[in-house]
């Protein structure tokens, strides 16, 4: 079913929530690719290795989830279908990423049950704004 009904103001609080947390992945993403000093000060040694060892793929992932993400939030406050298309491209790359750090590091041990908190709070940001778009799609809120 599809309206067109303006968006409530809940919708631009969400859009420009999701702009400010993609924006804070993008920013995690080009600290450690640049691997500045705050990136560093922020790990242990062996959290280091584990980043420095990332295979191309998985930090390919990691770029798609968050550039993804940002974009799906910029077209979602412009009210662009697209975003739904972006934001699907970012919740790919969220799994990928995903797998990576749960399935084939030691990342739990390495940093410990409060990272792995946050890794799952991503998913389900992720999964989050992929329906929330659809849904706004439905609405007629996107065009």
């Amino acid at each position: 079913m599809t309206t067109t009904d303006k968006p409530k103001a809940a919708f631009w609080i969400l859009a420009i929530i999701a702009l400010i947390w993609n924006s804070m992945g993008v920013n995690a993403y080009l600290q450690q690719q640049y691997n500045t000093e705050v990136f560093k000060n922020q790990m242990t040694p062996e959290q280091l290795e584990m980043v420095y060892a990332t295979p191309s793929w998985a930090i390919a992932a990691f770029a798609l989830a968050v550039f993804g993400g940002l974009l799906g939030s910029l077209a979602l406050l412009l009210r662009k279908k697209i975003a739904n298309i972006l934001f699907t491209i970012s919740l790919l790359g969220i799994v990928a990423k995903m797998t990576y750090n749960f399935f084939i590091t030691n990342s739990m041990e390495t940093y410990g049950p409060g990272d792995m908190i946050m890794l799952i709070m991503i998913v389900i940001i992720g999964i989050f704004l992929f329906m929330y778009s659809k849904t706004s799609i439905n609405k007629g809120w996107l065009n």
